[in-house]
């Protein structure tokens, strides 16, 4: 597969392009990276150096590659944080462009508004964006339960509601949603969970519940998902496969008591994860 992968970069620690490109050539894809920002770290440490692109310099560097011929070999666009609502609109330029040189290439939008217990943590005017320009035009949407809410509009207490939610999601343009980090009324204590929804059906995975706190996370669950999905065509499949890796993945960081997710000394579990989480009917 060949990903045009659209996200901020940092060049210590594993966020935005940082974490999603490295788990998708592990698994021997092509990853064209354009980066949106060049940090030196996560803004999670609440210092950090370097710049933010302009709209404008994504549309170059896109165009570049299209001026090369390539994007008629592009498979999936892959897109995660966006800095303001210009790039949004660049972002939304170039899988027009990707879809006019392929029709089978297919968008996914990791839809970054906030989270739950920290509410919107993105520049005014993102959230709209996401719901109002981005959400119609993607294929493939990952919003965590927090975003699922607000692009649906409704509040997810449990399985049921969450699969309303994506249903409502999935009318207003994508075809597959996948809710990353579910935690409601019913999922058990100690437990975290994920569903994926499409035209088929809902899958869940419900994993143990690590002690860590870190960035970057929801880029690889979001690059994984997405990448098994084309290669599948089976949401069920990449949801077990996804979850799986990002558990492997976590625990490992956890156990090592690192302030940053171990994407490299973990990428086995990219190929082989150490335990497989089975996709179940929701």
């Amino acid at each position: 597969m060949n990903i045009l992968s659209i996200q901020s970069h940092v060049a210590y620690g594993h966020v935005g392009n940082a974490s999603a490109m490295f788990p998708l050539q592990r698994l021997g894809h092509e990853v064209w990276g354009v980066h949106t920002v060049q940090f030196s770290n996560h803004t999670g440490y609440g210092a950090w150096r370097g710049p933010v692109f302009p709209a404008d310099a994504i549309r170059e560097v896109v165009l570049g590659v299209e001026e090369r011929g390539a994007l008629s070999r592009c498979d999936g666009v892959l897109s995660g944080y966006m800095g303001d609502a210009e790039i949004g609109e660049a972002i939304l330029d170039a899988v027009a462009r990707v879809k006019r040189a392929n029709s089978a290439a297919r968008y996914c939008c990791d839809p970054v508004i906030g989270d739950v217990g920290r509410g919107v943590f993105v520049r005014p005017g993102i959230p709209e964006f996401m719901r109002d320009r981005a959400l119609p035009a993607t294929d493939v949407v990952t919003p965590n339960q927090f975003e699922l809410e607000f692009l649906a509009d409704r509040a997810v207490d449990g399985v049921e509601a969450a699969k309303a939610a994506a249903g409502a999601l999935r009318a207003a343009g994508p075809d597959v949603v996948l809710v990353t980090s579910l935690q409601t009324s019913e999922t058990p204590d100690g437990a975290i969970e994920m569903l994926a929804v499409d035209g088929a059906g809902a899958w869940r995975v419900r994993t143990p519940l690590l002690p860590l706190s870190v960035n970057g996370a929801g880029d690889a669950i979001a690059a994984l998902f997405f990448v098994h999905l084309l290669t599948t065509r089976s949401s069920a499949e990449a949801l077990s496969r996804a979850a799986s890796s990002v558990f492997g993945l976590l625990k490992a960081t956890a156990e090592a008591g690192s302030r940053e997710i171990l994407t490299v000394a973990a990428q086995e579990e990219f190929v082989r994860p150490s335990l497989m989480f089975a996709a179940e009917p929701a």
